[in-house]
C-alpha cells in the first residue's frame, strides 16, 4: 500500500474510534425516593381523586396510567 492510502483509511478509523470512546460515558443508577417531583407533590396529590377522560387516566389534569386505558368503573370526568 501507498502511503496515500493507508491515510485514507487511518484517519477515518481514528476518528471513528475517538467518536465510540468520548461518546459512551458511565453510567449511574439510583434507587427512586418514591416522591413526586412534577406538578403533583404529597399533599397536592392526595386531594386529586383518579378520573379518566377518554380512556386515560387523570389526577390533577396530570396524565398517568402509562397510557394503560382507564375501565369504565373509574369515574370520568364531566
Amino acid at each position: 500500500m501507498s502511503r496515500q492510502s493507508t491515510s485514507q483509511i487511518l484517519v477515518p478509523t481514528a476518528a471513528a474510534a475517538l467518536v465510540l470512546l468520548l461518546g459512551a460515558g458511565p453510567a449511574a443508577a439510583r434507587q427512586d425516593s418514591g416522591i413526586a417531583t412534577g406538578s403533583l407533590t404529597g399533599q397536592a396529590a392526595a386531594h386529586c381523586s383518579l378520573q379518566r377522560v377518554g380512556g386515560q387516566y387523570v389526577r390533577c389534569d396530570d396524565l398517568t396510567g402509562n397510557g394503560v386505558t382507564a375501565p369504565g368503573w373509574v369515574s370520568a370526568r364531566g
